[in-house]
């Protein structure tokens, strides 16, 4: 017996041997693209949550007087609470007053007493102020909501609605 009876003769059309080169690009190439599937997935999720998140925004710590704010901006005013209407008030001070609303947490009239003096930072839109925090005499704040604009309806929500 010779030895090159005792070696295995191999069968190059075999696509399951482990040194087949195209076996091994298949694979590399399936390993690449999954893995760049994965890093494109990433990355528009990270995206879709940017813009899907709410901006943070934040209103200046300065008070301006109630008549000179702007509308469709964020402010801080300071004044006395003239008066309570369930979760809305009215704060006056020298140059004007105005109208705060304070979203579900001021339900009641329970935030403000009549007669304190407080100051809220808000946004100022349509001739109100949509309050974000209310600083108290004493020093104490309450968080009201995020101060940007409230959300939008989407179109088809809007139709769901409607009645016939």
């Amino acid at each position: 017996m010779s030895i090159s009876d005792n070696i295995n003769t191999v069968d190059p059309t075999e696509p399951h041997l482990p040194h087949d080169p195209s076996r091994r690009r298949r694979r590399a190439g399936a390993f690449g693209l999954a893995a760049l599937g994965l890093v494109v997935g990433l990355a528009g999720g990270a995206g879709a949550m940017k813009l899907a998140r709410p901006s943070v925004e934040v209103a200046p710590m300065t008070p301006v007087a109630i008549s000179a704010m702007a509308d469709d901006s964020l402010v801080t005013i300071r004044g006395k609470v003239a008066e309570i209407f369930g979760n809305k008030f009215i704060v006056q001070d020298d140059s004007g007053r105005a109208l705060v609303e304070t979203g579900p947490q001021g339900e009641g009239g329970k935030l403000v007493a009549s007669s304190e003096l407080v100051t809220i930072q808000g946004r100022f839109d349509d001739g109100f102020l949509h309050g974000s925090y209310i600083v108290h005499e004493d020093g104490r704040t309450e968080a009201l909501g995020p101060a940007g604009k409230p959300p939008h309806k989407r179109p088809l929500e809007m139709l769901k609605h409607l009645k016939p």
